[in-house]
């Protein structure tokens, strides 16, 4: 079982989005996503992907999948992160090292997805609010608690 660190905080309309970190288990992939969130990167930025049963995703500053921020950073997989229901993970291209600001939450256990993108948290609250999300949606404010 991974290690839960910070909580991340994403406010919404649609209601608040709570999710732990595992800094321990995935120390390259959180240090980038906190950095982002002490850069208010997030804030103002949308959902660009809902697929019901499967993942919403967000964190593209272009609103459409197609962006990222400046930095891409390695590929962190281990075997005991796995895409269990409200897993938080990063999105990326097809190279495996090009994940940078987008994330998405799992609706579901994935676990095609296990090995493949970097899992780095858990919904520890407002999993409910995360199945509300559709494509538009807004994050109003993403902080570290």
């Amino acid at each position: 079982m991974p290690q839960e660190g910070r909580i991340v905080k994403i406010e919404t309309d649609k209601g608040i989005i709570k999710f732990a970190l595992y800094e321990k288990d995935a120390p390259i992939t959180t240090k980038n996503f906190i950095s982002l969130v002490n850069q208010e990167f997030y804030d103002g930025l949308t959902f660009h992907r809902v697929e019901p049963g499967f993942v919403v995703q967000g964190g593209d500053p272009n609103g459409d999948g197609t962006g990222g921020s400046d930095d891409m950073i390695p590929l962190e997989v281990k075997p005991s992160l796995k895409h269990v229901k409200g897993a938080v993970g990063m999105a990326r291209s097809q190279a495996p090292n090009s994940a940078s600001s987008q994330f998405y939450i799992t609706l579901d256990a994935v676990h095609d997805l296990d090995g493949n993108y970097a899992v780095f948290g858990i919904v520890k609250e407002g999993f409910d609010v995360a199945q509300k999300i559709r494509v538009g949606d807004v994050m109003n404010k993403v902080t570290i608690e």
